[in-house]
């Protein structure tokens, strides 16, 4: 079963890339009805309108813009949806319940909530001196990093780490992790 994806983003558009690459090479049987982009400017936007992908672009400061999501993704009817770097809190109808996906770059629960995203988290995993950090995939609920784990991938903090050098062994999980967790997440409502 060929599973239909609305991607939410709100920066580069690095994983809308990845999601884009695995399913031209058919590794993930899915197909990309629409992404929505909470930033004009975002480097994500344009590699949607490059692969020729609906795009919609949501102010987030706007009043009603959960609402102004939902009607962004609901014409599009996806099978789920993917928070991909989003920033915002998209506080989803009752019918999305157990059909959006976030990745964190953490071991939830830990480095979780509001305002932890990116280099805020590896400078927070390596503040605490941790010997191991990695990525979430979980299914999202309407708190910020909560709901039920689907995945986690692992990797070792080099005593040498950045936030940088960390990042990026993150990031290359994160590629693996992500759509591992769509096809778990597809086996189940299919």
């Amino acid at each position: 079963m060929t599973i239909k994806l609305a991607l939410l983003i709100s920066g580069s558009g690095r994983t809308l890339q990845n999601f884009i690459e695995e399913i031209a090479a058919r590794r993930l049987d899915a197909s990309i009805a629409v992404v929505v982009s909470s930033a004009p400017g975002a480097g994500g936007n344009e590699r949607a309108r490059t692969a020729g992908i609906p795009l919609e672009i949501v102010d987030p400061k706007a009043p009603g813009f959960s609402d102004a999501v939902t009607k962004a993704v609901d014409p599009h009817k996806p099978d789920l949806v993917l928070l991909a770097g989003f920033l915002h809190l998209w506080k989803f109808p009752a019918k999305y319940e157990g059909r959006v996906l976030n990745i964190h770059p953490a071991l939830l629960p830990k480095y979780g909530g509001k305002g932890m995203y990116g280099h805020h988290v590896h400078e927070a995993v390596l503040a605490a001196g941790d010997k191991e950090s990695g990525c979430t995939v979980h299914v999202a609920d309407l708190r910020y990093d909560r709901g039920p784990i689907i995945l986690q991938r692992r990797v070792p903090v080099h005593p040498d780490d950045t936030p940088a050098t960390l990042a990026a062994r993150v990031f290359a999980e994160e590629m693996i992790a992500y759509p591992e967790a769509v096809r778990l997440a597809a086996a189940k409502l299919g």
